[in-house]
Parts: structure tokens; C-alpha cells; sequence
């Protein structure tokens, strides 16, 4: 067993085409397994192998839109091992079949992973083992490790903001090369070049990667180009990355002595990308819906759904922090054709009606929108690009239930399109934010219709 542990999650065994192949084909099936069964079991949907395999990362959230949150970032922890393991054993097996370890990070670019697993799992292994066979020797001299750890750094926040350049101010997209091959290959680069003129450690590696990132972000900060609480929810994603990098670049440092060229073309990969996102993205529809039921009958709570009074104060911490935040809503007209106002802290939502069930049913398109967010900063204005049109909300809908008791089941709906990558992972805060939202609206309708009683 502690041989499969060190090929899974070391950095030191080589990997042979067989170990690879069965590691990888034994763990993709285990892993489909699991969350086909967690899928049914919580949104009771089946989750076929051409989802699973889907390189945009989106259908588990779509196929979860009725599951608690709590299924969704099960399901993104549990994947954060396959992802190590992914690139680890990639990186030893490029290296011991005489290629460059650097070309093991291609199993992070999506339709072009497959094809690097397969090109491994057939490519035999070199007449010479190529990992773990060339020590440098390094002095552990104060000066030389706290050289490399400062060119370290430098050089994966170098790299960050290259990316970050390329990626969002120069292609306008935040995909999966910037929010997971970026932190990564920042701590590989930082764990690299640290590690070239004093071994430094696999702890003290690991962690000149997340404190890349950490600075980063703080970077970020500093010149105004992100708020707090972006950075904050990027930070559960980008610091694990940036530690497991670390540790791969003190890896193959150690292990292997490729040439600059390598170390560039590596680095390359990531705006091509970038690039490609940018002409496959898509963009599905989510939904949110939230529920509550109130004592009060359905023709009571439906004059709260169509229109209702100033919300008080939100006491809730996240509303205070800059998420849009609902205060009232009021409605020109009756009927299909009227348009409701839902207006926010952060501007008015336009929804014309679609649909007018009175007692039933009221749904609508959304045809303007404000931002989701105000950036909490000590800058007066911070307004990074994704807070315009990257989330977009489609359409709404409330459906009202009658139950026994004179009660009412009531039912609130956001359908909503998320250009951001990984959407498995950035569509659990959306999820989160929309369904607080919701319950803000639902609550409030609730005891209006309830005071009525």
C-alpha cells in the first residue's frame, strides 16, 4: 500500500508505462464511479461517462442545481488528488520515457490531456532513467537559499502577472489556464528556480509556492485590479496549486537538468491555453432554486411575489461585504407584457413577464441587469472586468405551491449563464450567492404574507 501512496502522491519513484496506464485508467473509473452514484444519490441524475469527460468542467453543477452546497464542494476536494496525481505521475513518466518532465503539465490543457496519457502510456521507457539520476551539487550556504527563494518568487510572480496580462486584459477571458495551469506553474517556477542554487526542501518548496501566490494576490490588492473578497474566494483553489507546485519544481530541479528552452516552452503552453478557451468556451445555463414555505394562503403571497415594500438593513455579513443586496421590487403593469423592477444596491434589474399564473406562477425575462458586486477595497473605485457581464442572469421564475393548512409552498428560480473557469469550482460561490439572495427575497415575502394572518 505504501508503494501505491509514493507513485500516487510522491515525487521521487519513477513511473513506468505500466504503473501509468493502470494508475490512471484504475483511478479515472473509481473516480467516475463515485461521483455518478453521489450525482444520483443527491440530484437524482445520471451522469453519463461523456459528462464526466466533458473538458469545460461544468456538468456535476449543472446536474446538482437541487443538492445542498455542501455536494459540491465535496466534489471539488475530492478531485484535488486526481489532480496531483494527474500531473505528478505525468511529469516522472515524461521523464523516464527520455522526454522533457516539463511535457508532463500538458495533461492540464483540456481535449489535449487524453492525447498526452495515451502518447505516456505507450511511450516506452528510455534506456536510462532519466528521474532522479542527476544531482547538481549544491552548497546549503544561508546565502545561496535565500538567493534562490527570492529569484524564486520573482520569477512565478513574473509569471502571474504575464498571465494575468494575457489572459484577462489581453484575450478579456478568465479561464482554466489562468485560475489553475497559472497557480500551478507559478509554484513549479517558484520551486524551480529556488531549488537551482541551494536545495531548499520539500516543505520550504511548497511553501515558496504558496507564498508566490499569496503575494499575488496581495499584489492584486495593492494596485487596485481585484477587491478583497475575489481574491479570498480564488484563494481555496490558487493556494493549494501553488504549494503542490512547489513541490513538483523542487522535483525536477533535483531530479533532471533541462535546459532553458524547456523551462520556456513550458511556460508557453499556458497563453495557447488561454487562447484556445477563449475560441471553445461555452457558456451553459444553471439554475438556482431556493423554497420556503409560508402560513399564509397562495392568493395572500402572491401579491408579495409580484411587488414588495423596502427590505430592512441586511444583517447578514456577506451583503455588507459588497454582494448585491435586494431592496424592493414594484411592477408597471399586469399581465404578460408588464415589466417588475427588482432593484439592488448595486442598480435595478429589468424583467419583463413571460408568464402570469395569478396565485400559480410569474416568470420573466432578464433584460438588464446590475453588477453583482461591489469590491470591498481601500480604493474608492475597484472594478475589476469580470464584475461586466460574465455572470449573466437569463431569466426568473416564482412558483407557488398550495398546501394543506392554508400554506403555500413558494419556489424561486435564477437561470444564469457563467463565463469563468473552472465552472465546477467558481458556480459553487455563484450557487451560494444567488441562493442567499433568494432567501433574502423569499424571507421577506414571507413575512409579509405571514403578518397578514
Amino acid at each position: 500500500m505504501l508503494n501505491f501512496l509514493n507513485l500516487w502522491f510522491g515525487v521521487r519513484m519513477p513511473v513506468s508505462r505500466i504503473a501509468y496506464a493502470a494508475s490512471g485508467f484504475g483511478l479515472m473509473t473509481l473516480k467516475y464511479i463515485v461521483e455518478f452514484l453521489v450525482i444520483w444519490w443527491q440530484g437524482n441524475e445520471f451522469f453519463t461517462p461523456v459528462q464526466f469527460l466533458n473538458p469545460l468542467l461544468s456538468s456535476r453543477t449543472e446536474l446538482l442545481h437541487a443538492a445542498p452546497p455542501w455536494v459540491g464542494w465535496a466534489l471539488f476536494l475530492w478531485s484535488l488528488p486526481f489532480l496531483w496525481i494527474a500531473v505528478s505521475m505525468s511529469v516522472r513518466r515524461a521523464a523516464n520515457a527520455n522526454g522533457s518532465p516539463w511535457l508532463g503539465f500538458l495533461v492540464l490543457v483540456p481535449m489535449v490531456n487524453y492525447l498526452t496519457m495515451l502518447v505516456l502510456c505507450l511511450q516506452p521507457t528510455g534506456q536510462s532513467d532519466r528521474w532522479m539520476t542527476v544531482k547538481l551539487p549544491q552548497q546549503q550556504a544561508s546565502a545561496n537559499v535565500t538567493k534562490g527563494s527570492v529569484l524564486g518568487v520573482l520569477a512565478g510572480l513574473m509569471m502571474g502577472a504575464a498571465m494575468l496580462s494575457i489572459s484577462v486584459y489581453g484575450l478579456e477571458s478568465y479561464g482554466a489556464a489562468l485560475f489553475m495551469g497559472t497557480p500551478l506553474m507559478m509554484g513549479v517556477i517558484t520551486g524551480y528556480t529556488a531549488n537551482r542554487f541551494a536545495s531548499v526542501g520539500y516543505f520550504s518548496s511548497s511553501s515558496l509556492g504558496t507564498i508566490a501566490v499569496l503575494l499575488a494576490g496581495a499584489t492584486l490588492l495593492l494596485f487596485a485590479l481585484e477587491g478583497l473578497i475575489c481574491v479570498l474566494m480564488a484563494f481555496p483553489m490558487l493556494l493549494p496549486l501553488g504549494a503542490l507546485g512547489g513541490l513538483m519544481g523542487k522535483a525536477i530541479a533535483d531530479a533532471t537538468l533541462p535546459s532553458a528552452r524547456n523551462v520556456a516552452a513550458s511556460i508557453a503552453f499556458l497563453p495557447l491555453l488561454a487562447l484556445a478557451e477563449v475560441t471553445l468556451e461555452s457558456s451553459p445555463e444553471y439554475e438556482v432554486r431556493s423554497t420556503v414555505e409560508i402560513a399564509a394562503p397562495p392568493e395572500v403571497v402572491w401579491q408579495h411575489v409580484i411587488r414588495f415594500p423596502e427590505l430592512p438593513p441586511p444583517q447578514e455579513w456577506y451583503f455588507r461585504t459588497g454582494i448585491a443586496c435586494p431592496e424592493r421590487a414594484t411592477i408597471v403593469g399586469t399581465g404578460v407584457g408588464a415589466v417588475r423592477y427588482c432593484q439592488f444596491n448595486t442598480g435595478s434589474f429589468v424583467e419583463p413577464i413571460t408568464a402570469w399564473e395569478p396565485d400559480r406562477r410569474l416568470a420573466f425575462d432578464v433584460d438588464e441587469q446590475p453588477p453583482t458586486m461591489f469590491e470591498l477595497s481601500l480604493y474608492p473605485d475597484v472594478h475589476p472586468p469580470h464584475l461586466d457581464g460574465y455572470l449573466r442572469s437569463k431569466r426568473g421564475e416564482f412558483r407557488l405551491i398550495p398546501l394543506p393548512g392554508n400554506r403555500t409552498r413558494l419556489e424561486g428560480s435564477t437561470w444564469y449563464e457563467f463565463d469563468m473557469f473552472p465552472q465546477s469550482y467558481w458556480t459553487l460561490w455563484s450557487h451560494l450567492m444567488i441562493h442567499r439572495i433568494h432567501l433574502r427575497v423569499l424571507d421577506h415575502i414571507k413575512d409579509l404574507s405571514e403578518s397578514q394572518q
